[in-house]
């Protein structure tokens, strides 16, 4: 089916299921643990054997030699895999570096060998016998130092309109700062996971995948197999944020080491090597100037920002909302790519706009400070309804304003001082802040098969997967509606292979792109209905198990009778992005309290306005939300990955040194949709919400420590080293 006109009418929005806030449907197998994780599937494969993954100590340079003998002659082993024996190896395309390492070492802990034993304990202290003789090369590790050789990526080039330098020279009111965001990582709590096993020249995959047919067929390119000769199989995720949009070195050494053995592998990174091995998110130098005529209005905007990654390797795309927020006739939008020698940086949730958020919304707090306008009102004014790059492309929908009026109306935003360091309750200086929300509406390419059995049983099959979001429910919501069915009546397979290709999990266009391909695949099945049932397919109405046509009443379950009937088909959106922006959009407001002796930061509310169009469901929609607010929490008070700038290397490689949220860190939190469709994103009418919750939240944070305590820190985390000095003093 391809969408290309708005869909005005259509099952879906009778909203009998669809809407509703509905309980997740793989909510029960999860919390009593019967939903097996890639390492447990124990009934695929009980006969499996353990690997144990080798990292390289050094972070660029080559193995001069690697000693395996004692590793092959301890106890257990049954092979020990290593670029010497895996045989010739390509890349896929997702895959900056190769995902098993040698002679030649890419990054810190790249993967350069597999110890594969009859127990993990074996595998483990056989892999310790491992002996390495490395010869070290420079590496460069420090994006500050490599900021000047950076240059412009071909795949990201400089964008802008009018004569950004000449009107910000002529600027009433001007601002110039820089922001720094460090590197971060996903620290899912499901580690990279895969159990391989080969039937002849059949390889199954087992394993923790966001994007299943991007995986297969980079495994496939990367052992030089044909694609159908490979299945991947990923039904529960626990966790991604986009480290698992890849295939990552689990997997492949999971397959490397089943072929060697000729028996069933399982392999997880042990958590340091996911947060040196796997991907993570790039740090970033940031530039933003606003020039604006005394009245508010922004007259010009640049952003330049600065990342760095391995050789060939891509920016992170920071700048990206600076192009479409606030309008400006002068703009300018640049990305600066150096090369570093770390490991991978690439997609962690929201990329681009989350560490772009956190310049932008603070830059335009300080230019509203400097102006002495509210911020709200300096949003409200500087609103535009079309793309400021291409001022003849409208928005499909946009309701930025609106987000802005409803949390500051919700949030009392008219309590706030607007001066700094004005309101205090014992020893806590009390702030509020706000930023904007912005994410950009990516639709994808998606498809689904759906069949009817003789019980009126609606099966629903795609490789989209679920990785803690609700794609079970929201698939099953969608195909319920469609057919009029209840919701028991569905069932939902996801995350194999051999299942129509849908969008996967990623970019915030999972539920709306995959949604909208079961649309389309329910669609063909209730002509199919209505032709096995001699009816008008155009005139048919599916309702409470009966299909209804004129004054005819039948079951659905009579159409399938003799037969089960079956229907494949995938929704493509065409020339959508060129003709419209999409977007969706938001308002945080957060309230903190700093503590006036130790600087010590405490969140006390938040609140999150979304205009993200048709929610498709709001339970689990909240549940995506209020997750995101708290990685933006993470993002402005605590996470950072630390750099060994001499060795290469992220030393807070695990879960007790790198800092991330707990409940004890999170107030309440309070999430507003607002009630809108967008017709012109897909049939669902909806759009994607995972990711715009961790946009701007992290900038609402550093704008209301500056209220609370008057001290503006460019330089995240916002850590309280970074304000005791400059703390407002205090009485006796």
């Amino acid at each position: 089916m391809k969408f290309d006109t708005p869909a005005t009418t259509n099952p879906i929005d009778r909203l009998t299921i669809v809407g509703k806030p509905t309980d997740r449907i793989d909510g029960p197998l999860k919390t009593t643990g019967r939903a097996p994780y890639a390492y447990e599937r124990h009934d695929v494969a009980p006969d499996a054997v353990y690997g144990y993954v080798v990292g390289a100590t050094i972070a660029k340079g080559r193995i001069r030699a690697i000693d395996t003998h004692a590793a092959r002659a301890a106890p257990g082993v049954l092979a020990v895999v290593t670029a010497d024996n895996a045989g010739r190896l390509g890349k896929g395309k997702h895959n900056t570096a190769r995902l098993l390492g040698g002679p030649q070492i890419e990054h810190y802990h790249q993967a350069i060998a597999l110890v594969v034993a009859e127990t993990f304990e074996q595998a483990r202290a056989a892999a310790a016998l491992v002996r390495v003789d490395y010869e070290r090369a420079h590496g460069r590790y420090d994006l500050a130092r490599g900021r000047d050789a950076a240059v412009e990526p071909k795949s990201d080039p400089d964008t802008g309109a009018g004569d950004f330098d000449a009107a910000y020279a002529a600027a009433a009111v001007r601002l110039d700062a820089t922001y720094t965001t460090p590197d971060q990582s996903h620290a899912m709590m499901e580690p990279h996971a895969s159990i391989a096993a080969w039937n002849g020249d059949r390889l199954t995959l087992w394993t923790s995948n966001q994007m299943i047919h991007w995986s297969k067929r980079d495994m496939a390119m990367t052992l030089g197999i044909a694609e159908d000769k490979v299945r991947l199989d990923s039904p529960y995720i626990g966790g991604g944020f986009g480290g698992k949009l890849f295939l990552r070195a689990d997997a492949l050494l999971a397959a490397l080491g089943a072929r060697a053995v000729r028996r069933p592998v399982k392999v997880a990174l042990q958590r340091p090597l996911i947060f040196n091995n796997t991907t993570h998110r790039p740090a970033t130098i940031q530039r933003l100037r606003i020039g604006c005529r005394q009245d508010g209005t922004i007259e010009a905007i640049a952003h330049e920002s600065w990342s760095g990654d391995l050789p060939g390797g891509s920016p992170e795309v920071a700048t990206q909302q600076s192009r479409w927020l606030y309008a400006g006739a002068h703009r300018k939008a640049a990305l600066r790519l150096a090369t570093l020698d770390l490991p991978e940086g690439n997609a962690m949730r929201a990329p681009g706009e989350a560490p772009g958020m956190l310049a932008l919304e603070v830059a335009m707090d300080e230019m509203a400070e400097k102006l002495g306008i509210d911020p709200v009102q300096f949003r409200v004014l500087n609103d535009t309804q079309v793309d400021p790059e291409q001022p003849e492309r409208p928005f499909s929908q946009r309701r930025l304003v609106e987000c802005l009026r409803t949390g500051a109306e919700r949030f009392g935003w008219q309590r706030r001082a607007a001066r700094p360091a004005q309101v205090r309750e014992g020893r806590w200086w009390i702030g509020l802040g706000m930023a904007a929300a912005y994410r950009n509406n990516l639709v994808m390419t998606s498809g689904a098969r759906v069949r009817l059995d003789r019980r009126g049983i609606v099966t629903v099959e795609t490789d989209m997967t679920d990785i803690g979001t609700g794609s079970y429910t929201i698939i099953a919501q969608t195909a319920a509606e469609m057919m009029g069915v209840p919701l028991d009546r569905v069932v939902v397979r996801l995350g194999d292979s051999n299942f129509p290709v849908s969008a996967g999990s990623g970019g915030q266009w999972g539920a709306n792109s995959a949604t909208a391909g079961v649309y389309a695949a329910c669609t063909k099945l209730r002509e199919a209905v209505a032709r096995r049932l001699d009816l008008d397919p155009t005139a048919a109405t599916f309702e409470d198990g009966i299909v209804r046509a004129g004054d005819r009443r039948i079951a659905l379950t009579e159409a399938a009778q003799d037969a089960e009937l079956a229907a494949e088909d995938h929704i493509e959106f065409g020339d959508l992005a060129e003709r419209y922006r999409q977007a969706t959009f938001g308002a945080h407001f957060v309230e903190v309290g700093v503590d006036a002796w130790t600087a010590e930061i405490r969140v006390r509310r938040m609140l999150a306005v979304c205009a993200a169009g048709r929610i498709l469901n709001p339970k689990s929609a909240r549940s995506q939300v209020i997750g995101a607010m708290t990685m933006g929490v993470g993002a402005a008070l605590m996470e950072e990955l630390a750099i060994d700038r001499r060795l290469g290397f992220f030393v807070n490689h695990d879960l007790a040194g790198y800092e991330v949220p707990v409940h004890a860190d999170i107030p309440h939190q309070e999430v507003v949709f607002l009630d809108e469709t967008d017709p012109i994103s897909s049939p669902m009418k909806a759009k994607g919400v995972g990711e715009l919750g961790i946009c701007g939240v992290g900038a609402a944070l550093a704008n209301a420590i500056h209220n609370a305590v008057g001290v503006r820190v460019r330089d995240y985390p916002i850590t309280l080293d970074k304000l005791i000095a400059q703390m407002p003093r205090i009485g006796k």
